[in-house]
């Protein structure tokens, strides 16, 4: 399955990224089939090819999640956002484990 992610490039504490299409189950950081943009998150400047994206998502190309919440939040490509990552509930105080302690057999 074909993946359109970002690619994190530049130096140390100068992070820039690459919009690329690349097999999923290739390195991030290894080879790609397709360089569609680039990312420059300290400016906030997104250059990408839109019809590019649109050619290799009508092909089948799924987008990351990250990819996706950038070029949707740019209104690049139609579509909502994904929720990446949501926090773990947080355990009450006095609640009372529901399993028993183990008791050895004797």
């Amino acid at each position: 399955m074909l993946k359109i992610r970002l690619q994190r490039i530049g130096k140390r504490g100068q992070a820039y990224f690459r919009l690329v299409v690349l097999e999923h189950t290739r390195r991030p950081k290894g080879k790609y089939l397709e360089d569609l943009g680039s990312y420059d998150p300290h400016l906030k400047v997104l250059n990408v090819k839109k019809e590019r994206i649109q050619h290799w998502i009508s092909k089948g190309a799924q987008l990351s999640a990250t990819a996706n919440n950038l070029l949707v939040g740019r209104e690049i490509i139609k579509g909502e956002k994904v929720t990446i990552w949501k926090p773990r509930p947080k355990k009450k105080a006095g609640a009372v484990s529901a399993e028993a302690p183990a008791v050895p057999a004797a």
